[in-house]
């Protein structure tokens, strides 16, 4: 994953710039394919001519400006072994590369991963700078589900979601307002500080090269969250030359996006500025039959923003500082309930690399948040609202990582170290008849600190990767201000051992066979232990006395790359999590619930996992996917009538397929399929969400060499997508019609 996409140089910019940009032609432009010796395409291969630097998209291919005939290509991909050779006279080239042998040096890369084979102990899916464009949806949860078991703790796209919904899951595991998956940057994590839940509209659209989705249990490496797995968001670097691009779009519900980049390098200094303006009036989420007078549409105005500082240091080495900054304002469905959230994020690291030594890695990183939402209780019939509380939650966050790496021929070791420091506080304020009563504010800290190290030996044809962690997990200094009596609240400190062992066999022509065994564990965030919650109706309480999640699993499965054609992965998962923390309902009416979080005793999820990409003829692509999750809860001392119900908000069966034809005189056509089967919305399984099937579609046309205009349609057929019930029956999009262009 230490790759990085070249975004596309543009020939007119004068909305971002304010200036006109002069444009530089080259004799032709020649489509470069990469595959593997199989004949499979290989994704986020980078190509160099000339200091131009491009990265191969979904299908293997991409476009770059050569001038004559014996201009040199440098193809190069993380696993593989380099190429170089010249274009020659022809409009297409396809470049081999083969996979690097056992002896070759092993890069470890930016996801504290060492990678050297074609296949992965671990199941990773990856969404490429193309794909995250092409994907008709305004934030990246709606392109990530197109990634087979990926799912939101609601079905409501986190651009009308309330943020304390957009916890995710991976594997079937589900989620409560925390995601049971990690999601991170440069080793810098994006899960909510306070919350534990994911702000997909943080990093700036252009600022993103691609996704990684790895799927099971990886806190061997990463700590606290990696249950279900690991996100890694690569981030756009800066390279030669000047880079500068603009997006911009409009859809129905007075929709609009506007994204910009401006890059570029001088004398081993780059820079790097991106922005992303998006803003919605929404839709009404709640069902027609169900909706009052009081029901608006719920929305977002956010703004986002990077500016990033690299200089390159003598020898193969760098150092980067680099700011983050999130604005938005939503309406949650009803007058009276709205929020905001204000994220800075900063981090400054360095790398560097010596033959002999090995390779070092350093991430210092930090973020200050603001967050305040407000809550109502609607009456029957809902024609009326009343305000009934205010809510205040500030926080900080300061972390850091180490990484050592080095390889001895056919050994590889790597050690690291991280902590994360997280300071909150929640401040609320009950609301009686308009008038603000006294506020209770409850403060407290969290740590997280562990060790790590892995050993990868690849002996010819096999890979065996044996890694473990140490984590020390605490929150303490917790204590309430304004309550009467003032509670005491206690102080929770684990020690959690990690292992993990991965194994593949390459069997020839292109057959591997995989397989891992891990322990994983989540601790409860601040938001679980000390903030009342609220969406909709359903009202969630706090628990003080919340212990870590914990999870054992293993996975079995195999990849063949069939020569010329494809590729067909297949995995087999269970996974099993102790004292999961989940929201049990402790009383309800017909329009209200409440719920307190717990955790849950025991829950089993256990399934299949089946992806393929074929290639029938060169101008064709067809992706699918498929999960099957039996995901259970197994045991529950407290209340054993909820054993053997299903987890909530994970379905059983979820699949996606899409369909991508390009023809050069023609342009981009895809067709997108996502599919759910049903699931439940709480732990005793008594409010069901109907499955359901979305098309979506997406056509681009490119006029000119910089200038391509593009069409998308979101679900198709207008399908009605029951969301969440709480117990309010919410819905998911309607067709929604979009188009814009993009300059480059």
């Amino acid at each position: 994953m230490g790759y990085r996409l070249k975004v596309s140089r543009w020939c007119a910019s004068a909305w971002l710039l304010g200036v006109a940009l002069p444009v530089f032609a080259a004799d032709r432009t020649v489509k470069i394919c990469v595959r593997n010796e199989h004949g499979g395409t290989i994704a986020g291969a980078a190509m160099i001519v000339k200091g131009q630097r491009v990265v191969s998209d979904a299908s293997g291919c991409a476009s770059i400006a050569v001038a004559g005939s014996q201009s040199m290509v440098e193809v190069s991909r993380d696993g593989f072994a380099s190429s170089a050779q010249t274009v020659g006279n022809g409009d297409e080239l396809d470049v081999v590369l083969r996979v690097a042998s056992v002896t070759s040096s092993v890069e470890v890369t930016a996801a504290r991963m060492p990678l050297a084979l074609d296949a992965s102990a671990s199941s990773v899916r990856t969404l490429a700078g193309s794909e995250l464009k092409e994907i008709p949806g305004f934030t990246l949860d709606d392109r990530l589900r197109q990634v087979a078991g990926f799912q939101l703790f609601r079905r409501t796209s986190s651009w009308v979601a309330n943020p304390t919904s957009q916890g995710t899951s991976l594997r079937g595991l589900g989620s409560t307002a925390a995601s049971r998956t990690l999601v991170l940057s440069d080793q810098v994590p994006l899960n909510d500080a306070f919350g534990g839940w994911i702000h997909w509209n943080e990093i700036p659209e252009l600022a993103m090269s691609q996704v990684e989705v790895m799927r099971g249990g990886a806190s061997d490496l990463y700590g606290s969250s990696a249950i279900g797995g690991v996100i890694d968001v690569l981030p756009v670097i800066p390279q030669e030359g000047l880079q500068y691009a603009l997006h911009a779009s409009g859809a129905q519900q007075n929709t609009s996006t506007v994204n910009g980049l401006l890059a570029g390098t001088v004398r081993g200094w780059a820079g790097l500025g991106a922005m992303t303006l998006f803003r919605t009036d929404g839709y009404v989420t709640t069902a027609p039959e169900s909706r009052g007078a009081v029901d608006i549409p719920a929305n977002v105005h956010a703004q986002s923003g990077r500016v990033e500082l690299r200089h390159n240091l003598a020898g193969d080495g760098v150092v980067f500082l680099r700011g983050n900054l999130l604005n938005e304002s939503r309406s949650n469905g009803t007058l009276a309930t709205t929020n905001a959230t204000r994220i800075w994020r900063y981090a400054a690291g360095g790398d560097w690399n010596d033959s002999a030594a090995g390779r070092f890695l350093l991430r210092l990183h930090g973020a200050n948040q603001g967050y305040r939402q407000s809550f109502s209780s609607v009456a029957a019939g809902r024609a009326t609202e009343r305000l009934t509380r205010l809510q205040q939650v500030p926080s900080m966050q300061l972390g850091g990582s180490g990484q050592w790496a080095r390889t001895w021929g056919a050994l590889t070791a790597v050690a690291g170290a991280d902590v994360l420091d997280t300071r909150g506080t929640d401040a609320e304020t009950p609301v009686s008849n308009g008038v603000n009563q006294a506020t209770v504010s409850t403060s407290a800290r969290q740590r997280d600190s562990g060790v790590y190290g892995e050993l990868l030996w690849q002996p010819r044809s096999w890979s065996v990767a044996l890694s473990s962690r140490v984590d020390h997990f605490a929150s303490f200094d917790a204590k309430q201000v304004g309550a009467t009596p003032a509670p005491v609240l206690p102080e929770i400190g684990e020690t959690i051992f990690d292992p993990r062992l991965g194994v593949v066999k390459q069997l020839g022509k292109g057959v591997s066979l995989t397989g891992s065994v891990f322990r994983a564990f989540r601790g409860p965030s601040l938001n679980e232990l000390y903030r009342t919650s609220q969406v909709g109706q359903q009202l969630t309480l706090a628990n003080p006395a919340l212990r870590s999640e914990r999870a054992t699993g293993w996975e079995a499965g195999g990849l063949a790359n069939i020569h010329r054609v494809g590729s067909v992965r297949a995995s087999y998962f269970w996974t099993q999590v102790n004292r999961p923390v989940a929201a049990v309902t402790i009383s309800s009416t017909p329009t209200t619930s409440t719920l307190l979080r717990q955790n849950l005793g025991q829950l089993t999820s256990k399934g299949i996992t089946l992806e393929a990409e074929v290639r029938p003829v060169g101008y064709l692509v067809l992706k699918g996917g498929y999960q099957y999750a039996d995901s259970t809860v197994t045991k529950f001392q407290a209340d054993p009538t909820l054993v053997g119900k299903w987890t909530a908000q994970v379905p059983r069966n979820s699949g996606s397929l899409e369909a991508r034809l390009e023809k050069e005189r023609l342009g981009v056509l895809g067709v997108y399929l996502r599919t759910s089967g049903q699931q439940f919305d709480d732990s005793s399984n008594q409010y069901r969400l109907a499955g359901f099937a979305q098309v979506d579609l997406y056509a681009e046309h490119s006029f000119t060499r910089w200038l391509r205009v593009w069409a998308s349609v979101q679900n198709v057929g207008n399908e009605r997508i029951e969301a969440g019930r709480t117990p309010l029956l919410t819905l998911g999009a309607p067709r929604i019609v979009s188009g814009g262009i993009r300059l480059h």
